[in-house]
Order: C-alpha cells, then structure tokens, then sequence
C-alpha cells in the first residue's frame, strides 16, 4: 500500500505573462454594450465581496446533437439580479462516473463558492453544471463517453450547444480566458478532452484525479491531443492538475496526472500540478467525491488567479474598459 504518513505537494508553474495572452481577446470581449463588463482594477487584486445567499437552480434546454431536452444545474454570482448591466466569468464543472448535475451540489460546492467570493479569491462567476451523461444515462457500469460518439454527441453538447445558451440565457462575458472547465474523475478527463477542442469558449481548465488516455484512442485522449495544437494556442492555456496519493498502486490515475503535467511542462504550457492525500474511493474523508470536497478551493483559488490576471491585462491594455485612468 502507498505510505500515507504523509503527503507531496508538487507545483510547476510556468511564469505569468497574461499580457502576452489577454491580448488576443481580452479587451474587446470585455467591452460589450459600452460598459465596463466586469470589476476591474489596475492591479490582480479581486475586491472582496459580501455574498448573498448562493442558490442552485435545475434548467434545462432541447440539444439538437443530443436529439432530446437535457438538464443542465445553474448558480448564479452574488446579487446577480440586483445588477442588470454587470456581466459575468463562467466556470463549468464535469461530474464523473454516476454522477448528475446535482452531485456538485452534495459535496457543498455552493459553500466553497460562498467562502472564495467572500475572500475576494474568486471573482464572482456564473458556474454551470452540465449533465455529462451519454444516451446509456447515468450507470455504475460506464463513465460518462466526454467526446461525440456512438452513444450521442456529448463534446458537441457541452463545449458548443451549451456555451452558446449559456450567452443568451445570462449575462456571460465572451472571452474564453473567462471560461473555465474542469470536473473530477472522468469529468476531469472530459473537461479537456472538450475543452482543449473548443478553445474559442474555455481558456482555463482543472482537473481533479483525472486521467488524460482514453481507452477510445488518440482522438480522445488529452496527452496525445495537446501534442497537435499549435504554439500561439499552447501559450494561451492555463491548467490545474491534482492526483490523489493512494491513486498510485490502486490505479494510473496518479500516473497519468503526472504524464500530462510532464507534457504540458514540456510543451511550455503553464500549469499547476499537486498531489494530495486520498483519491478515488467509495468511503473516506480523502475519498471519492470527499476528495474533491476538500480539494475544490485548491482548483477554485487557481481558477481565480487567471481571471484576476486576464482582468488586470485587459484593464492595462485598454483602461477605457475599466474607465480608469490610463497604466504609465
């Protein structure tokens, strides 16, 4: 068994150039409609924010690729309808094998959302929780197919058709180093198996104790992928990683975490890679969805930095969006 006396931590992170990459659409997806879409400061630094009561609410649309209505779980920033011209980062979380839209919600994500905006950690965000079921629906028997395939077009659903409403329905800013998406286990694996494919809506992505090689193949599978991407789009990514520990004997879970955090590190692409106690697992405090419980304000916090450097970046480049008085 692995020794679990103790934990690692491991971190490589590329240094922060969000000029080099906010460029690119920051500013012009920041001005919609001729206001200032988002707070914005002359500095990384979110002001801190006194939360209203978070609620999370169930919708649902019709998904032409899926050829039927599908669900989709919604929580909306602090005093969201208060404010009818503010508009709003997005953050999607994947659910893994089992799980509903809902399951983020039995981990208490909308108390990790509430502590993060209160710090001024996280920079209020319309967080989405897509069902990432294929047409065999929720099983214990299979993970969820994350790509367009034989049980239903899953990667059309989420990183396309659902995007796409997500800007009609809420008032969502355009640039992609505004999105997030991530999730855990196979959700993990499927927010960049979607997301690295649609990186005109997702420029952040995490992962809890995901893997990065599909049983499908070279088409599906993150570690071959992102190999394929051209450098000017490699640059422009920020990932988070984590692994659980005790995921190294059972599984390759932990193994194929730190492939990817080695391609990526080779690639150049900017990343953060740690390794805490725990991970896949029915019972236990470090186990299983508990993992992600725990570790959420991890990914979260990190998911925060990028937004407030893409803030920042835009507000320097272009300081009529923020109406401030211009950076020397």
């Amino acid at each position: 068994m692995p020794d679990r006396r103790q934990w690692t931590k491991h971190i490589q992170m590329s240094k922060h150039t969000p000029l080099d990459w906010a460029i690119s659409g920051a500013i012009s997806a920041l001005a919609i409609a001729g206001h200032c879409t988002i707070p914005c400061t002359a500095t990384p630094v979110i002001a801190a924010t006194q939360p209203n009561k978070l609620t999370f609410q169930l919708k649902s649309f019709y998904s032409q690729s899926m050829g039927k209505t599908r669900p989709y779980g919604v929580i909306l920033p602090p005093h969201y309808n208060e404010d009818g011209d503010r508009r709003y980062p997005v953050i999607f979380f994947l659910h893994g094998g089992k799980g509903t839209p809902s399951s983020w919600i039995d981990i208490g994500l909308v108390k990790v959302l509430q502590k993060l905006y209160q710090d001024g950690t996280l920079t209020p965000s319309i967080v989405i929780l897509p069902d990432g079921n294929d047409n065999r629906s929720s099983t214990p028997m299979y993970d969820p197919d994350y790509y367009d395939g034989p049980y239903g077009k899953v990667s059309t659903l989420i990183g396309k058709e659902l995007p796409t409403l997500v800007k009609q329905r809420y008032r969502a800013v355009s640039n992609p180093h505004l999105w997030a998406i991530g999730g855990f286990s196979s959700g993990g694996w499927g927010a960049l198996n979607i997301g690295l494919r649609h990186l005109d809506q997702f420029g952040v992505f995490f992962s809890h104790i995901g893997y990065f090689t599909d049983s499908s193949g070279f088409r599906n599978s993150p570690q071959a992928f992102i190999k394929t991407l051209p450098a000017t789009q490699l640059k422009s990514l920020r990932i988070y990683l984590d692994a659980g520990k005790d995921d190294e004997m059972s599984t390759k879970f932990l193994i194929s975490t730190r492939r990817f955090h080695q391609t990526l590190t080779k690639l150049q692409v900017p990343n953060e890679f740690h390794v805490f106690p725990g991970g896949h697992g029915r019972t236990g405090a470090n186990f299983g969805w508990n993992y992600t419980r725990k570790n959420a304000m991890s990914s979260l916090s990190y998911v925060g930095d990028q937004f407030s450097q893409t803030i920042a970046a835009a507000n320097f480049k272009n300081p009529k969006v923020a109406g401030t008085p211009s950076n020397p």
